[in-house]
């Protein structure tokens, strides 16, 4: 079973955020450029927020309000959910389908936000060990 360590090791991924103060149409443009649905919200260093489109579409679009007027604290998703690295994936699946989520931020022992994962790429992993499991017992019982 492979670790959210493992996965950001082999990830490669380029951490994107925006601060409570910008607005969200500053969000939505970054989200927009680097193909993203969510993104963390971090001031001064510590994650205070997350992002996503879901938040978009059901406080500013659904409410009248204006991307461009609007500070991304004024509808991020302030309570977190976040993951250590040494869980591993599969505790990424539960905790998101118990939480209704599809993004969790990970952290470090200190609590610093060192990546995030999404139901995505939780589901690429989980796709790609069972080709894997597939493919060995198919090797067993071909001999």
């Amino acid at each position: 079973m492979r670790t959210i360590r493992e996965f950001l090791n082999s990830a490669n991924q380029t951490l994107s955020t925006v601060a409570p103060e910008d607005m969200v149409y500053h969000a939505l443009t970054i989200m927009a450029e680097r193909n993203l649905s969510a993104l963390p919200v971090v001031k001064n260093k510590e994650l205070v927020g997350i992002i996503s489109e879901r938040d978009y579409a059901r406080k500013v679009i659904l409410q009248g309000k204006r991307s461009r007027e609007t500070m991304v604290s004024e509808i991020m998703t302030a309570k977190l959910v976040t993951i250590k690295p040494d869980k591993t994936v599969h505790d990424c699946m539960a905790i998101m389908t118990e939480r209704r989520i599809r993004h969790l931020p990970i952290t470090d022992d200190e609590g610093h936000m060192i990546g995030i994962i999404s139901i995505g790429d939780v589901m690429k992993v989980i796709m790609d060990e069972q080709r894997f499991m597939i493919a060995e017992l198919q090797r067993y019982i071909a001999g």
